[in-house]
Protein backbone atom coordinates (compact mmCIF):
# COMPACT_ATOMS: atom_id res chain seq x y z
CA UNK A 1 0.00 0.00 0.00
CA UNK A 2 3.04 2.48 1.25
CA UNK A 3 4.42 1.83 -2.95
CA UNK A 4 0.97 2.75 -4.52
CA UNK A 5 0.87 6.30 -2.07
CA UNK A 6 4.15 7.07 -3.22
CA UNK A 7 3.71 6.03 -6.91
CA UNK A 8 0.35 8.52 -6.40
CA UNK A 9 2.29 11.38 -4.89
CA UNK A 10 5.20 11.42 -7.15
CA UNK A 11 2.44 11.42 -10.19
CA UNK A 12 0.16 14.40 -8.34
CA UNK A 13 3.82 16.69 -7.62
CA UNK A 14 4.90 18.65 -10.26
CA UNK A 15 8.60 18.37 -10.99
CA UNK A 16 11.07 21.51 -10.03
CA UNK A 17 12.45 23.00 -13.29
CA UNK A 18 16.34 22.76 -14.00
CA UNK A 19 18.11 25.57 -12.18
CA UNK A 20 20.67 26.21 -15.14
CA UNK A 21 17.05 26.72 -17.22
CA UNK A 22 15.54 29.55 -14.60
CA UNK A 23 19.25 30.82 -14.68
CA UNK A 24 19.05 31.20 -18.25
CA UNK A 25 17.29 34.61 -18.99
CA UNK A 26 19.65 36.59 -16.13
CA UNK A 27 22.41 35.23 -18.37
CA UNK A 28 21.22 36.69 -21.47
CA UNK A 29 20.38 39.94 -19.59
CA UNK A 30 23.43 40.25 -18.07
CA UNK A 31 25.52 39.13 -21.78
CA UNK A 32 23.06 42.07 -23.23
CA UNK A 33 24.04 44.94 -20.60
CA UNK A 34 27.37 43.72 -21.12
CA UNK A 35 27.44 44.21 -25.12
CA UNK A 36 25.19 47.24 -24.68
CA UNK A 37 26.65 49.50 -22.15
CA UNK A 38 29.98 48.04 -20.00
CA UNK A 39 31.98 47.40 -23.16
CA UNK A 40 31.67 50.36 -25.06
CA UNK A 41 31.77 52.29 -21.84
CA UNK A 42 35.26 50.86 -21.24
CA UNK A 43 36.38 51.54 -24.93
CA UNK A 44 35.98 55.00 -24.49
CA UNK A 45 37.78 55.22 -21.08
CA UNK A 46 40.49 53.61 -22.69
CA UNK A 47 40.40 55.82 -25.80
CA UNK A 48 40.56 58.93 -23.20
CA UNK A 49 43.37 57.86 -21.27
CA UNK A 50 45.31 57.32 -24.67
CA UNK A 51 44.22 61.10 -25.25
CA UNK A 52 44.98 62.32 -22.03
CA UNK A 53 48.96 60.70 -21.89
CA UNK A 54 49.45 62.49 -25.80
CA UNK A 55 48.87 65.64 -24.45
CA UNK A 56 51.93 67.55 -24.59
CA UNK A 57 52.70 71.35 -24.54
CA UNK A 58 50.95 73.37 -26.45
CA UNK A 59 48.08 71.83 -27.51
CA UNK A 60 44.61 73.46 -27.52
CA UNK A 61 42.27 71.58 -25.23
CA UNK A 62 38.70 71.96 -24.20
CA UNK A 63 37.98 70.91 -20.18
CA UNK A 64 34.89 69.13 -19.36
CA UNK A 65 33.53 72.91 -17.78
CA UNK A 66 33.81 74.09 -21.26
CA UNK A 67 36.64 76.33 -20.87
CA UNK A 68 39.05 76.71 -23.91
CA UNK A 69 42.93 76.83 -23.69
CA UNK A 70 46.48 75.53 -24.39
CA UNK A 71 48.29 73.75 -22.58
CA UNK A 72 51.16 75.77 -20.89
CA UNK A 73 52.38 72.85 -18.44
CA UNK A 74 52.58 69.24 -18.25
CA UNK A 75 52.96 67.96 -14.59
CA UNK A 76 52.57 64.37 -13.62
CA UNK A 77 48.37 64.68 -12.39
CA UNK A 78 47.69 67.94 -13.58
CA UNK A 79 47.54 70.77 -16.43
CA UNK A 80 48.17 74.37 -16.14
CA UNK A 81 46.12 75.83 -19.16
CA UNK A 82 46.60 79.26 -20.52
CA UNK A 83 42.90 80.82 -21.28
CA UNK A 84 44.12 84.50 -21.71
CA UNK A 85 46.82 86.71 -21.58
CA UNK A 86 48.57 86.48 -18.73
CA UNK A 87 45.64 84.24 -17.05
CA UNK A 88 46.43 80.02 -16.52
CA UNK A 89 44.45 77.61 -14.52
CA UNK A 90 45.66 74.33 -13.13
CA UNK A 91 43.24 71.74 -13.97
CA UNK A 92 43.08 67.80 -13.08
CA UNK A 93 44.14 65.74 -16.10
CA UNK A 94 40.79 63.72 -16.21
CA UNK A 95 39.21 67.35 -16.28
CA UNK A 96 40.27 67.60 -20.20
CA UNK A 97 37.57 66.43 -22.68
CA UNK A 98 38.99 67.12 -25.85
CA UNK A 99 42.13 67.80 -27.81
CA UNK A 100 41.60 70.80 -30.35
CA UNK A 101 43.47 69.60 -33.45
CA UNK A 102 45.79 72.60 -34.93
CA UNK A 103 44.45 74.56 -38.10
CA UNK A 104 47.98 75.74 -38.71
CA UNK A 105 48.39 76.07 -42.77
CA UNK A 106 51.50 74.82 -44.32
CA UNK A 107 54.35 76.57 -44.96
Amino acid sequence: MTIALLIAQAATTPSQPNALVSMLPLVFIFVIFYFLLIRPQQKKAKEHAKLIEAIKTGDEVVTNAGIHGVIANVKDKTFIIKIADNVKVEFDRAAVAAVIPSQKEPA
